[in-house]
């Protein structure tokens, strides 16, 4: 084709809502066309390179001998609730009914899909082992669309799923996908890290992310400057051996007046003390309804994917509202601490040497000095802060975390039987046994690559 037929139309500025120069320059350039919050048209050069991805991928997994289907968009709602993820993913499913009153939802991901393609043809051992992928469009309802194509509402991916006999097989298949994904990111010549990660809805026991290197990137990551070891912060273990020591001094506890410090700042500067000998006492609701408080370090983050792991929790609590602090303890955000709550209280292991420290006073404008955790009942120590830069790796002991931004291109999940078990889907091994399936699954972002 002449360029001079090409249907491409520049601009000279970028729109408005691009943040990000990937955003901004395909826009300028003519590759992208919004139509709505999150959705694009893909014009004729932003295709190309689409497609070019794609073969990529295409060539990397028919090399493995997986086969390539293509699943419907458009799902029953009933596929969904065998898993309870009809409920669980809330609001990010766009559900809707057909004209016959049916309830439907726009596709997200296709493990319920999948499992029930297989479900009904695999009855045997002999039918196993198979690998199963498309490239398909999917859609998620975000909340906030952003970065282009990085946080679309519809967007291309493309997912993979694994079927095995046993657990020695599944990941076998497992560390196949992962070397296929690692050739296709190299292929692409782009500075990326394998990452450690929590499985959110998809679930399952090991999990990789593969993320791309950026300043943009919504990720943050931790990675060692001295091995291979990747974390996504959502699960970046702390070691034990960063735990300090601290005792505020003598004497019985002590209530004393805090008149508008509000802030863990503020209180710090009022003891002339350092922020991370203080203690944070945060406030949450399970999705059950039950309330829990966490103390950690007044210079540390919770990180609630941990808290929710420890919990077995489907989702992260929530944090409690001004008014229902002030109902559980009897004071307003600020003034709160673990004496006397009718909750179980979790402590970060940060805090395991702590003695005679200060907490809220649970009554507006005061705190008590000298508390010990012998004063209140606790649920124990547990790793619940955030991952900070210079705390030691857990892999190699000796190398120190860095902070990095990134883009989650790739994941690999090994699912288990968490879908098999759940939507029956079994086969009988060689002594005639009933079994499920073991699974794997695998995506990468087409359209966000």
């Amino acid at each position: 084709m002449k360029w001079s037929n090409l249907f491409l139309f520049t601009q000279k500025d970028a729109p408005a809502d691009a943040e990000v120069p990937s955003h901004k320059l395909m826009m300028r350039a003519g590759m992208l066309k919004k139509v709505g919050p999150g959705i694009f048209t893909y014009q004729y050069l932003c295709l190309r390179a689409l497609r070019k991805f794609e073969n990529i991928v295409r060539n990397e997994l028919d090399s493995l001998g997986s086969q390539e289907v293509l699943m419907p968009m458009v799902h029953p709602k009933a596929l969904w609730e065998e898993t309870g993820r009809w409920e669980q993913m809330g609001d990010q499913l766009l559900k809707f009914k057909n004209r016959n009153d049916q309830w439907y939802c726009l596709a997200g991901t296709h493990e319920e899909a999948v499992t029930d393609l297989v479900r009904n043809d695999i009855k045997s051992y002999k039918h196993l082992p198979h690998i199963i992928y498309q490239v398909q469009t999917k859609y998620r309802d975000e909340i906030r669309p952003r970065f282009g194509l990085m946080r679309g509402r519809e967007f291309i991916m493309k997912d993979a799923y694994s079927f095995d006999a046993d657990s020695k097989g599944a990941l076998i298949a497992y560390d196949k996908m992962y070397a296929a994904y690692k050739n296709i990111f190299s292929r692409l010549k782009v500075d990326f890290r394998i990452v450690e990660a929590d499985a959110g809805n998809i679930g399952g026991s090991q999990t990789h992310e593969f993320q791309l290197l950026a300043e943009a990137g919504e990720d943050h990551l931790m990675v060692c400057d001295s091995c291979d070891f990747a974390a996504n912060i959502e699960i970046a273990p702390v070691l034990t051996s960063s735990i300090e020591s601290y005792s505020g001094g003598e004497g019985k506890k002590e209530s004393f007046a805090t008149p508008k410090i509000k802030t863990i700042a503020k209180l710090a500067g009022l003891l002339k003390i350092e922020e991370k000998f203080l203690v944070k006492t945060l406030l949450y609701k399970t999705e059950s309804g039950e309330n829990i408080a966490i103390l950690v370090r007044g210079n540390d983050e919770l990180n609630d994917i941990k808290l929710k792991n420890i919990l077995k929790l489907t989702n992260p609590p929530a944090m409690l509202t001004v008014d229902e602090v002030k109902a559980l303890t009897g004071a307003y955000p600020g003034s709160c601490g673990p004496m006397g709550l009718n909750c179980k209280v979790y402590v970060d292991q940060s805090l395991k040497e702590y003695k005679n420290f200060v907490v809220g006073a649970n009554k507006d404008d005061e705190h008590i000095k000298n508390v010990n955790f012998s004063d209140f009942k606790t649920e124990g120590f547990f790793d619940l802060r955030k991952a900070n830069a210079g705390d030691p790796c857990p892999k190699c002991k000796g190398g120190k975390y860095q902070s990095f931004r990134g883009i989650e291109v790739g994941h690999c999940f090994y699912l288990g039987t968490k879908y098999s078990t759940a939507m029956n889907s079994t086969f009988l091994d060689a002594e005639g046994k009933n079994q499920p399936i073991e699974m794997g699954c695998y995506g990468i972002g087409i359209s966000r690559t």
